[in-house]
């Protein structure tokens, strides 16, 4: 399931170089990952009910465009792949005349709560991957 967020660009997130910060586009991912979570019927409550944690382990960004005060992004995420206790979902940030300003591969690990040790990943969060 591909799942999308628009979001508008604040004056809090431009550094000096007059364009969006580079750290704020993992923000903007963040917001995109824990929309496709609801969406695909997993929010918080829902893992921690399971005794299950999300944790990120790696993410690959390319910064492709700059974007700047005001401007309309769309952030797509996506199900890519899962592993037995690993799965990633793959973010795009587009402006709003189409073009691309960020896209990267996020590596996340399924944990148990209580021992903080890796698990496998559950079926309701392996399900959207096997659509």
């Amino acid at each position: 399931m591909e799942t999308s967020i628009e979001i508008e660009v604040r004056p809090t997130e431009i550094d000096v170089m007059g364009h969006v910060n580079n750290a704020k586009y993992l923000e903007y991912m963040e917001w995109g990952r824990e929309d496709w979570y609801n969406k695909v019927g997993l929010p918080f409550d829902e893992f921690t009910g399971m005794n299950i944690g999300t944790v990120t382990v790696n993410i690959n960004i390319n910064y492709r465009k700059e974007a700047r005060l005001g401007e309309r992004l769309t952030v797509n995420t996506v199900p890519l792949r899962k592993g037995r206790t690993s799965y990633v979902l793959r973010h795009v940030i587009d402006n709003e005349r189409g073009e691309r300003v960020a896209d990267a591969d996020v590596t996340s690990v399924t944990i148990d709560l209580k021992t903080r040790k890796s698990v496998p990943v559950p079926d309701a969060l392996a399900e959207p991957f096997e659509k």
